[in-house]
């Protein structure tokens, strides 16, 4: 006589088999964070407005800070882009950390509102790269990998 499991597909009991979630972790880490939505300045920035009004307006926005990086970077001043997109970082660290982000794992580029932060990170990496801080280029750039290699992939 077999046992009760022999013959079942994993994860199967009592006849029925268990679905996974999509966003299921199976190497134990921790959870994605996925930040809050605040559409008010990505439509502001999707309808045109200037990046540094959008900025001013919405502080805390990753995005308005992401953009006024990628701006002042496709300009040539590095520098500037450089003090944007710290601001925008650590902007979304605050976000993150308010929505129950402990230091890592995965915040997905898939998630709309983590755009503004990811896209900071990747701007901070690019800018510390051109006026030669390779410590903080390398930090970046493994964050924004180990975070959301969607990101890393689309970003760079």
């Amino acid at each position: 006589m077999k046992p009760p499991s022999a013959g079942r597909a994993r994860g199967e009991r009592s006849g029925k088999l268990e679905l996974m979630a999509i966003n299921e972790n199976l190497l134990g880490g921790p959870p994605p964070t996925h930040l809050p939505d605040d559409p008010e300045p990505r439509e502001l920035l999707a309808s045109g407005a200037a990046p540094s009004e959008v900025a001013a307006k919405y502080p805390v926005s990753s995005l308005a800070w992401a953009q006024l990086a990628d701006e002042a970077f496709e300009a040539g001043r590095v520098v500037e882009s450089y003090a944007y997109a710290r601001t925008g970082y650590h902007r979304g660290l605050d976000a993150l950390r308010r929505s129950g982000w402990k230091g890592h794992g995965p915040v997905p580029f898939e998630h709309e509102p983590n755009r503004g932060f990811l896209r900071a990170l990747h701007a901070l990496a690019r800018a510390a790269q051109s006026i030669g801080e390779e410590e903080e280029y390398e930090r970046c750039a493994t964050f924004l990998r180990e975070s959301s290699p969607t990101a890393a992939a689309t970003l760079t």
